[in-house]
């Protein structure tokens, strides 16, 4: 495994993350004894940084991931995220960024994930009625408290990491980045590159599709992808000009689709200034070690040109309502 990454902050992390939404049914039925088995897997590999939420699996996915901290929480930095009500899978009712909901949600993670302290708490979403300062004041008084270590911001503009920078130290921004999805390195990453703020992409792999495994036609019913405008029949077949793009690449290095992908967000993070740790998810032990190969991999000029040529012609939106990410607000 490659040296720990420093995100802001001085939170030091491993190079790549694990996502742990993957391991709740927003793609599917999980086995919890053989998710538990992917995570000491990860660990094993010397992957530290897991990140979760309390909205994945209705709490299950912080439960799942505290069995994982009765032995291993010394191996392991832990993020986990308030905010949302709701689920992936079923819809989201509601965006709290309240002092009072804030408190109560810190407890109910606490306890549900079995440990006494957070190693960084993000906000999920914004909710554009709760100045942003406020909400990061309240998350300040939880590392006051002692049961947050630092903080952390989801799907933020530059203008609202700026200013909730302004109140508190502000480890990193986690919002969606890959080759197919670069809206954030117009504002965002560079307001987090002057501030000093590490990036931890989720979905680095594009919910999949990057891998050229995903058959967005027969995606089941239950699973949320089908709600993403890029997903959408028309868009997802002109979308295959981005995944035959990281294919060849990757059969010219030897390498997976996979491994491009996250070795090129790598890159980005050196090319941009900043530090950047992906998340990928999976359920399967051997992608873990799969995706750590992207750690070692060198991408020339040459092929660098070619992704970004493919990413430029990625067609549909990255989310079915614009404003929930920072793309829309921007």
């Amino acid at each position: 495994m490659a040296p720990a990454v420093q995100l802001g902050d001085d939170l030091n992390v491993s190079p790549l993350g694990f996502g742990g939404m993957a391991l709740t049914p927003v793609y599917g039925e999980v086995d919890p004894a053989d998710a538990l088995r992917t995570l000491h897997h990860a660990v094993d590999a010397g992957v530290s940084f897991f990140d979760t939420a309390d909205v994945y699996g209705g709490g299950s996915n912080e439960e799942l991931i505290g069995r994982l901290l009765r032995e291993r929480r010394g191996e392991v930095q832990l993020a986990t995220k308030f905010g949302l009500v709701g689920s992936p899978a079923g819809g989201y009712t509601d965006v709290r960024n309240d002092a009072a909901y804030i408190r109560q949600a810190v407890d109910r993670s606490l306890r549900r994930l079995g440990t006494d302290v957070i190693d960084l708490y993000y906000m999920h979403r914004r909710n554009l009625h709760v100045p942003i300062v406020e909400t990061v004041e309240a998350m300040a008084e939880l590392v006051q408290q002692g049961k947050v270590r630092h903080l952390g911001l989801s799907e933020v503009t530059a203008q609202e990491l700026e200013e909730a920078s302004a109140v508190h130290p502000i480890a990193a921004v986690q919002s969606e980045w890959s080759i197919w999805s670069r809206d954030v390195e117009r504002n965002v990453v560079p307001a987090a590159a002057a501030l000093g703020v590490g990036f931890v992409p989720y979905s680095p792999l594009g919910r999949g599709f990057l891998t050229g495994t995903v058959d967005a036609a027969s995606l089941g019913d239950n699973d949320f992808r089908r709600n993403i405008p890029r997903f959408a029949p028309d868009a997802a077949a002109a979308n295959q000009a981005v995944v035959a793009a990281v294919r060849a690449v990757a059969d010219e290095l030897g390498a997976t689709p996979a491994q491009v992908a996250l070795a090129w967000l790598l890159v980005q993070g050196r090319r941009l200034g900043l530090p950047v740790v992906p998340i990928p998810g999976t359920r399967k032990r051997d992608r873990i070690d799969e995706n750590l190969g992207a750690l070692a991999l060198d991408l020339s000029p040459a092929q660098l040109d070619a992704l970004g040529r493919a990413s430029d012609a990625v067609v549909g939106s990255r989310s079915a309502d614009p404003t929930w990410v920072s793309q829309g607000r921007e």
